[in-house]
């Protein structure tokens, strides 16, 4: 089981919110968006399941630096693409109060059937995620790479958290979007797999039920992509900034090479029952870092920031190799100290209880470029 010279790239896939400029309601523009983002971007943008929502792709990133230049790149000219339509771009795992009853699905087969399938379970998916893929290209190591990155999902969930607002109301949760997420079938930590063929067997399994119609539509918050030689994390909220969405894309990288040592030294894949991960789940969905996570591999509550500063111990090794420490550990500690997305979200609405303030603080934040 070893990695070659194209495994530990970085892509990364932002889905963000079309925004009326008055009523700061979504609108169901992307159609009239998309031709002006194409012409520039190409296949880096794509519509997504309503039409309230677009989607971007990096191309394959080397480092992080390249990481950022592109997602700044990409976000500037979806931004420009939606103000010559006459519309705005955020950036949040939920809208703060437009209602998905009010939202047009995309005109695509795909989406369609979707629809047809999980009618109201689809209906509600008015949220908006990021998806990091890392490069492995020895498929039997992705899965031992996705074994041993279960205990850490939940922290890095807690580090994106950027959805507390849904229909109106303050949810309680930092991250309701996971919420909604987690209503499918599919949805949720996956199993541990004791080999490739077993996580085939599985996936045939599922096709033969008739659940899914092939790999592509496993929800997992991890899964091995059936369009790429990359390991898809898919647990975090799309992030408010691109300093947390490099962030997050440097973690999952150094993690995924964290794991990948450990699997090529037979470390052990640590016996954490399913129970307990998705309570860890559930909890950094909830509180985020305001408050206890829990610690899987000791099974107990401990501050959020004991829990992300052993997570950066623990893939401190990974970036160092790669370069990024001090940088993504720097952009850590700014997270700890200014909050989460969605505690940011709180503080605007907190000052004259506006959720229209909540989406202009998205839209400002969405923009800027460091």
């Amino acid at each position: 089981m070893s990695t070659n010279g194209d495994d530990f790239t970085i892509g990364v896939e932002e889905e963000y919110q079309i925004i009326h400029p008055d009523t700061r309601e979504l609108r169901s523009r992307v159609q009239a968006i998309l031709p002006q983002a194409k012409a520039v971007l190409g296949d880096q943008v794509t519509p997504e399941l309503y039409r309230s929502q677009i989607e971007i792709g990096t191309s394959i990133c080397q480092t992080i630096t390249q990481v950022r230049e592109q997602l700044v790149h990409l976000r500037r000219e979806v931004i420009l693409a939606a103000e010559k339509e006459g519309s705005r771009i955020a950036a949040s795992g939920t809208h703060p109060f437009s209602h998905w009853n009010e939202q047009k699905l995309t005109v695509r087969k795909r989406y369609a059937d979707i629809a047809t399938s999980y009618q109201q379970l689809a209906r509600e998916q008015l949220i908006f995620g990021c998806h990091v893929h890392v490069g492995i290209a020895n498929r039997e190591l992705a899965i031992q790479v996705m074994n041993r990155s279960r205990p850490w999902l939940a922290s890095l969930l807690a580090l994106s958290a950027n959805s507390p607002f849904w229909l109106g109301v303050d949810t309680g949760y930092a991250s309701y979007r996971t919420q909604v997420w987690g209503r499918w079938p599919t949805a949720g930590v996956p199993q541990v797999f004791g080999s490739l063929a077993e996580y085939e067997d599985v996936v045939n399994q599922l096709v033969a039920t008739g659940i899914i119609d092939d790999a592509s539509k496993l929800y997992w918050d991890m899964r091995p992509s059936t369009h790429y030689n990359t390991l898809e994390y898919r647990v975090t909220d799309v992030c408010l900034t691109v300093d947390e969405a490099v962030l997050v894309a440097g973690l999952i990288r150094a993690l995924a090479k964290t794991c990948a040592m450990q699997a090529e030294q037979f470390v052990p894949v640590a016996p954490i029952r399913s129970e307990v991960l998705r309570a860890a789940h559930w909890q950094a969905s909830r509180f985020g870092l305001d408050g206890q996570l829990i610690d899987t591999t000791e099974g107990r509550a401990v501050p959020a920031g004991t829990l992300i500063n052993k997570l950066l111990t623990f893939v401190r090794p990974a970036l160092e190799e790669f370069g990024e420490w001090y940088e993504i550990s720097g952009l850590v500690k700014a997270v700890l100290k200014n909050g989460t997305g969605a505690a940011r979200q709180r503080e605007a609405f907190a000052k004259q209880e506006s959720l229209e303030d909540v989406v202009d603080l998205l839209v400002a934040e969405t923009a800027k470029s460091n």
